[in-house]
């Protein structure tokens, strides 16, 4: 992409197009003091991957909610470009599915995994397929990517734009009116709510979120809270 294509991206973010690995690039970065609002990106004929630098003013365990908000903000971006047949969801821990099938997934890092502390920095990124892995996609039916799903259409940087758009919409009302409203939206695009499933070795009914979206797992008669932060990547 060259100096003019560069990406167009809302006030208080700004683009930095990398030949590596974005989230890694945005760690990096992070890690080495750059301001929040960055967002590293990198799209290949393969890939798409975007990542967004925060800098919280609240606990981690309350931070954590932008692994939920960036998705949202994925959803609504990729809502509005893609075909009306096309359905996306998000699994709690950061999985991205389209059409019910895995398609990329969204990491987390921040300069803490204490809970309590405020960390210096917090980084959510995602990677998205946009072509099959393997020439026989029939062989992992439960992997999908952009372009298998009637997406072609889709372009991967107009995508990254509206994601950082619809995200940096969150992030203000998230802001001014508190989770309310992001809880609602999450909800009714979250992955397997009220199925059995299986995390951190507790296996139980996905009841729902607690107010910083830890999972509430049903398992009998107890119900174990599992917090947000345990997706977290370790800093370097």
């Amino acid at each position: 992409m060259s100096e003019a294509e560069a990406l167009a991206f809302p006030p208080l973010l700004w683009g930095e197009e990398v030949s590596t690995d974005a989230f890694d690039h945005a760690c990096q970065r992070a890690l080495l003091g750059c301001d929040a609002g960055l967002v590293a990106y990198r799209v290949n004929a393969s890939v798409a991957q975007a990542a967004l630098v925060f800098a919280p003013e609240v606990p981690l365990a309350k931070a954590m909610a932008m692994l939920p908000l960036c998705g949202v903000g994925f959803q609504n971006a990729l809502g509005v470009m893609a075909p009306p047949e096309v359905a996306v969801h998000l699994d709690w821990d950061g999985g991205i599915r389209v059409n019910g099938a895995a398609c990329g997934r969204f990491r987390a890092m921040a300069a803490t995994t204490d809970p309590a502390a405020v960390p210096d920095w917090l980084v959510i990124g995602f990677t998205l397929p946009l072509i099959p892995a393997s020439d026989r996609p029939g062989d992992t039916p439960d992997q999908t990517s952009l372009y298998a799903e009637g997406c072609a259409e889709v372009s991967p940087h107009a995508l990254i734009e509206a994601w950082a758009r619809h995200s940096l919409n969150w992030i203000n009302r998230w802001d001014e009116e508190g989770s309310r409203a992001l809880h609602s939206e999450w909800r009714g695009l979250a992955q397997d709510m009220g199925e059995e499933i299986t995390r951190e070795g507790l296996t139980g009914t996905f009841l729902g979120v607690d107010e910083d979206f830890g999972m509430l797992l049903r398992d009998g008669e107890t119900t174990h809270l599992i917090p947000l932060t345990t997706v977290l990547e370790p800093a370097p």
